[in-house]
Order: structure tokens, then C-alpha cells, then sequence
């Protein structure tokens, strides 16, 4: 009447209350409780790790985003400087080649003024030589000399 399968189950049923009775079953469940609690843990750090994660991208992409605006800023600035550098120097270019030009004028109009000052020398000179010749061929004597110094006093007068 007794067969195998009963014995095997009262071998386990004692063996379930031995188990029981040494308290097996709360060690596992202290085990598991713990094992939990480690779980839980670590998930709770890599959920905070997971946030401090996402605090520091935001940061870095605020930094980056100022970064930029800071850039274009400098490029912006440096523009505007160089189009004021280009436009002063552009202005003092205009105002050298101006000033060169006049300068220019100033030397040609001198140039000129002493070209007429030295035709007019030369005018008066060969008008003195001339005058001087007609009057020596023409008087004689001491009338003609004083008359001829007289004349070219007077042309060297009027001439310069």
C-alpha cells in the first residue's frame, strides 16, 4: 500500500517543516529583502546620477549657447571695428591725396609765379640791352649817357 510517492512526499513535507522550524524561510526573505533594498538602491542612484546627468548637459548646452552668443558678439564687434578702421582710413587717404593735391597746386602756382618773375627778368633785360642800343647809336655824347642810365633806371623800375 505504501508506495514510493508517498514516501517522497512525506520526506518532503518534513523536510518543508524542518526548514520552517529552523527558520530557513526568513533568511531567505531577509536575503531577498535585502537583495530588494540593494536593487532599489542602486536604482535610486542611477536615477539621481540619471538627473545630475541631465543638469549637466543643460548647463554645458547654456554654456555653449552664451559661448555662441558671446562669439558673435566678437564678430560682430570686430565688423563694426573694422568697418571704422576701413572708414578712418579711407577719410585720412582722402584727406592725404587732398592735401598732396593742394601741395601740387601750391608748387605748380610757385613754379608758375617764378617762370612769370624770370620772363619778366628777362623781358625787362633784353628790353634794357635794346633800349641801351638804339640810345647809344642814336645820342652821343653826355646827353646820351645820362639820358640811357636814366631810361634803364626807369624800365628796371617799371619791370619788377
Amino acid at each position: 500500500m505504501i508506495n514510493a510517492e508517498f514516501w517522497v512526499a512525506i520526506a518532503f513535507l518534513i523536510f518543508v517543516g524542518l526548514m520552517i522550524y529552523m527558520g530557513v524561510h526568513q533568511s531567505i526573505f531577509d536575503a531577498l529583502d535585502q537583495r530588494s533594498a540593494r536593487i532599489r538602491a542602486e536604482l535610486d542612484e542611477a536615477l539621481r546620477l540619471k538627473e545630475e546627468a541631465q543638469k549637466l548637459v543643460e548647463e554645458y548646452r547654456r554654456k555653449h549657447q552664451e559661448a555662441d552668443r558671446e562669439a558673435e558678439a566678437i564678430i560682430a564687434s570686430a565688423r563694426t571695428e573694422a568697418e571704422r578702421v576701413a572708414a578712418e582710413a579711407k577719410s585720412k587717404m582722402e584727406e592725404l591725396v587732398a592735401r598732396r593735391t593742394r601741395m601740387a597746386e601750391i608748387k605748380i602756382a610757385q613754379a608758375e609765379a617764378q617762370a612769370l618773375a624770370d620772363v619778366r627778368a628777362a623781358a625787362a633785360d633784353a628790353a634794357v640791352a635794346a633800349a641801351e642800343r638804339i640810345l647809344t647809336e642814336t645820342v652821343k655824347g653826355k646827353a646820351a649817357e645820362d639820358l640811357v642810365a636814366q631810361g634803364i633806371r626807369d624800365v628796371k623800375a617799371k619791370l619788377n
